[in-house]
């Protein structure tokens, strides 16, 4: 059931890194047993008794939280002794200090982690050391607030949202010498856009926060753009020799409905398998005491058995080391033959930080897979298909506005429609949480209960929403079938960028003609060229869409950047890449990419369009 108790954006964000913490198996469910941990840590110094009374209180409704039931309990805890010593447990968990916070509720408190911070200022030290552009700024200390000022001119964070996924930020648009206010804003409005349109959670977090170092939205959103770039490999259509972790009676589709989270632990019981070691279960407790760790170095570690990667030997004889701490710096000694000592110290492996231990894992995978793809087996590899640039941007477009759970794998994970039910709200369709059915479903009707699911998001679309759904049935979410899918997907898309144009308007209706109506209007009064409709041929050189941008803030684009004339494909696309960085730019949230002006996709060129006039609405 979903949390009633209204909850600003920030608090859900912080909600979540809470829960994220807690649930050390990543399965998307808090059991009593992880929260028993939690309590029953040595540095809470709680006993028995008490961490039993606790998670009894905690528990008293389902021995197994999801996320909105963890907002429900969380948002009624305002005070007392369990909210306390539940925010006390976390923090000491997690390491975090606390910072006043800004919001206008007085006393107000935030709270970061320095472990964190010193992970991310080594890995961004490192990723960009040999970029001119962040010399005034690299290398950043570890030891000091370096990080929270460093992102304030926005420059390290576009470069590091083009590290996680290439090319989204045309840098011809960053700004980059002589930086003013004006110019500060229009890097981080740069950044903070392109970083929603790769699926970054951003909704709480603005310029401003940028600006001033908020640490606890610094870390966040760096976080985010840090593990997009770290699990951009983690899935079959990039690595098909991932089909290596299929275990016997399971298929394709059992294998591509596992999260990056749950790959990267099958794929490291998969070496301990192979080792002659017992599985872990997560990269929290499991992992505390650096052996299986040590065991994982050594089985992907190079063998010198191909050609031109000479072998790399792990010296195992730390593993025998009494104390936990010397162990992992042990293991850390022979990580780092290997290049991949990034994210975790000492410290951070003996408490089983989860997010620095995931990142560790998963920069460690992205080198060393040490997986060879099946031959001579009975598998449909035309089963495994790459998603397609409309799958992209539908699956970043919700990941971006916060749903729960994060969307890896578009069809399988829209099976119980809880992300669309999610998605409902969010276009202000309102759902009667009391029908729908939760997880964790039972393994045998858990079909059936998805399927009501199903059903009741297919009826809410064509009796709430008034969505044109001909032909569409709970049983097509369900199965994923992929052309009536994305039709109720771009429904939701379209509605909530027109809902956002209507907000604006002051309540008046908003259809296509209206958008074009605008544009054109705009264009005009800057002496510019009409377009017809979103299908109209000249908006594959992007032109009309850089003259909209210069329109709405004159004096913006750099026309010297442009080519006008005889355009090949090549720079076409080029004129694509700068006009949808620019348009992020002067501040709208664009989430189609370059192709789609290129191809002229009509739904996708109405995206850009209704986006860049939500913004010109604004100014």
């Amino acid at each position: 059931m979903a949390a009633t108790t209204p909850v600003s954006a920030e608090e859900l964000e912080e909600l979540r890194e809470s829960f994220d913490s807690i649930d050390v198996d990543h399965n998307g469910i808090i059991s009593a047993g992880e929260l028993t941990a939690l309590f029953s840590a040595p540095n809470l110094g709680l006993p028995g008794y008490r961490v039993r009374d606790i998670v009894e209180e905690l528990t008293r409704t389902s021995n197994q939280l999801t996320f909105d039931q963890f907002t429900q309990i969380m948002c009624g805890l305002k005070s007392g002794d369990v909210a306390k010593t539940f925010r006390k447990a976390i923090n000491k968990k997690e390491g975090l200090c606390s910072v006043a916070g800004t919001s206008e509720q007085a006393g107000t408190q935030h709270s970061y982690s320095e472990e964190e911070k010193v992970a991310f200022v080594n890995w961004i030290n490192a990723a960009l050391k040999s970029d001119p552009d962040c010399g005034h700024l690299l290398p950043m200390d570890a030891s000091s607030n370096d990080l929270f000022s460093a992102v304030g001119d926005g420059i390290v964070l576009c470069k590091m949202i083009n590290l996680s996924v290439a090319d989204t930020i045309d840098e011809r648009t960053i700004n980059r010498k002589k930086l003013t206010a004006f110019t500060i804003q229009e890097n981080l409005n740069l950044a903070l856009n392109s970083a929603s349109a790769i699926g970054c959670h951003v909704v709480n977090i603005g310029a401003e926060d940028l600006k001033e170092g908020r640490q606890h939205l610094v870390l966040g959103l760096l976080w985010q753009v840090i593990k997009i770039g770290l699990f951009a490999d983690i899935e079959l259509s990039k690595n098909e020799a991932l089909v290596a972790l299929l275990r016997d009676g399971e298929s394709l589709e059992d294998l591509m409905k596992l999260s990056p989270e749950e790959l990267l632990l099958r794929w490291v019981n998969h070496h301990l398998e192979a080792a002659g070691c017992p599985p872990v279960q997560n990269f929290s407790s499991d992992i505390k005491d650096s052996k299986a760790y040590f065991n994982l170095l050594d089985q992907v570690a190079p063998r010198g058995d191909e050609e031109g990667v000479p072998a790399i030997t792990i010296d195992k004889r730390g593993i025998r080391e009494v104390d936990d701490k010397k162990r992992a710096e042990s293991m850390l000694e022979q990580a780092d033959r290997l290049g991949c000592k990034q994210f975790v110290t000492a410290t951070d492996v003996i408490r089983g930080n989860p997010k620095l231990n995931l990142a560790f894992v998963a920069n460690l995978f992205n080198k060393y897979p040490a997986l060879k793809k099946p031959e001579n087996q009975d598998i449909d590899w035309s089963a495994i298909e790459g998603e397609t640039r409309e799958e992209r941007t539908f699956r970043n477009w919700m990941n971006s506005l916060g749903v729960v759970p994060r969307v890896n794998h578009l069809y399988l994970d829209l099976d119980d429609a809880h992300v669309i039910f999610q998605l409902y709200q969010k276009i202000k369709v309102p759902v009667n949480w009391q029908k729908v059915n939760t997880p964790p479903y039972s393994e045998r009707g858990s079909r059936m209960k998805k399927l009501e699911n199903c059903n009741y998001a297919v009826e809410l679309g064509r009796t709430e929403a008034k969505f044109s759904l001909v032909g569409i049935a709970g049983e097509d979410l369900n199965a994923g079938n992929r052309t009536l899918t994305l039709a109720l997907l771009w429904q939701l898309m379209r509605r909530y960028t027109m809902n956002i144009l209507e907000d604006l308007g002051g309540g008046q209706k908003v259809i296509d003609d209206t958008i074009v109506g605008w544009v054109n209007q705009t264009l005009s009064e800057a002496g510019k060229a009409h377009i017809s409709s979103f299908k109209d041929s000249s908006i594959s050189s992007s032109l009309p869409v850089v003259d909209l941008i210069d329109a709405i803030q004159p004096g913006s684009v750099r026309y010297d950047l442009m080519k006008t004339d005889d355009l090949t494909e090549k720079e076409k696309l080029n004129n694509a890449k700068y006009a949808i960085s620019m348009a992020r730019k002067i501040g709208a949230r664009v989430y189609a990419l370059p192709e789609d002006l290129v191809e002229v996709k009509p739904k996708m060129v109405m995206t850009v369009f209704a986006c860049l006039m939500a913004r010109g609405l604004r100014a």
